[in-house]
């Protein structure tokens, strides 16, 4: 019996040689602190049907220590990074509304580790998600894959992770420009993953 040809994952040496993904710059990064920003973001993500989506939350050095996160959710159109910190109460009703919404489905990366938090946190269920780690894989690839990884082989481009901004203190405010460069372009990446996917592998998406 034969066995299955799975596809190699490029090494971080491969990933690190491709041209570099351009994300969203900073002035298409709004953080959601007024009735302003709200009505914007409202605006913008609402009449999308695909948005992506991730978390951030302030890492714990302790051990057994509970984490408080997630400290920033990221929602991204094709043009518009949104960044919600749930001690800005401003957002946070259009922010459940996102959340739970049906009809608006939320791509990303490990949202299934996400909805635990984002209930405590929120009091909110996460509804109509689109875990993109597992699409991704059924590309060829034996194990799970995840958004670096996803961006080089789908996109053909390298993200750039810096680990210092990665274990920076999301729940400090305000956020510097490298974590909200960091955070929307983690959501914007995973949406253009999956309408990149959507396009050349259609047949993916049932």
């Amino acid at each position: 019996m034969e066995s299955h040809q799975f596809l190699a994952r490029p090494t971080k040496e491969d990933i690190r040689e491709l041209p570099k993904f351009d994300g969203l710059p900073l002035e298409k990064i709004r953080l959601v602190e007024s009735a302003a920003d709200v009505i914007f973001a409202q605006e913008e993500i609402l009449k999308s049907t695909y948005v992506g989506f991730d978390t951030e939350s302030k890492p714990n050095f302790v051990a057994n220590q509970p984490s408080t996160g997630p400290h920033v959710l990221q929602v991204s159109t094709e043009n518009h990074a949104f960044l919600f910190m749930p001690h800005h109460k401003a957002g946070n009703n259009l922010l459940i509304e996102i959340i739970q919404s049906e009809t608006l489905f939320k791509v990303g990366f490990g949202l299934k580790s996400d909805r635990g938090p984002i209930l405590n946190k929120l009091g909110a269920r996460l509804r109509s998600g689109i875990e993109l780690s597992g699409l991704v894989r059924r590309l060829g690839y034996q194990q799970k894959v995840g958004l670096q990884t996803a961006v080089a082989v789908v996109l053909g481009q390298y993200l750039a992770k810096s680990k210092k901004t990665t274990l920076s203190n999301w729940s400090a405010f305000p956020l510097s420009a490298s974590q909200k460069l960091y955070a929307a372009n983690d959501a914007y990446a995973s949406l253009c993953v999956y309408k990149q996917l959507s396009r050349v592998a259609p047949h993916l998406m049932g």
